[in-house]
């Protein structure tokens, strides 16, 4: 009869926990020995499965306490699934003025995003985003991944 209470907590655990659904879809790119090769260009494909949505588009990126520059400078190349092409260089500081990485910090890493484009209304099918890397050196450090975040704002 103990055990009843116990479970009946559990159970309604899994119930709040499953009734907050979010709904981003989320791509990532690995890198394989945390770098990222300059002429590697990213490419993420994103299925958009209903008409008449809007979404936000994020990039975020995963980099270690080693990560050497200060910020990060790529290309983004973004194809609609109705065919509209959108063509954007992006600027992500990457440490503060006074040495501190920005975004959220744990252990061994940190994340930093930055919105690619704020209330897209996109039709139904694949979404294209082409990333490549603006730094002028040949491998970039310190770089654990590169995701994509596709989040429904109604």
């Amino acid at each position: 009869m103990k055990k009843i209470p116990h479970l009946l907590v559990i159970l309604i655990l899994v119930i709040v926990s499953g009734c907050s659904k979010n709904n981003d879809y989320v791509v990532y790119h690995k890198f394989k020995d945390q770098t990222w090769p300059r002429f590697n260009i990213l490419q993420f494909e994103i299925p958009v499965n209903s008409t008449g949505k809007i979404y936000d588009i994020s990039l975020f990126v995963s980099h270690s306490k080693e990560y050497e520059f200060d910020d990060l400078d790529f290309n983004m190349v973004m194809t609609t699934p109705s065919g509209e092409e959108r063509i954007k260089e992006y600027h992500m500081d990457i440490k503060r003025k006074d040495g501190r990485f920005t975004g959220q910090c744990y252990k061994d890493s940190c994340e930093v995003s930055v919105a690619l484009k704020r209330e897209l209304n996109l039709t139904k099918g694949i979404l294209t985003l082409e990333i490549e890397s603006l730094v002028p050196r040949l491998e970039i450090k310190g770089l654990l991944g590169i995701g994509i975040r596709l989040h429904p704002v109604r």
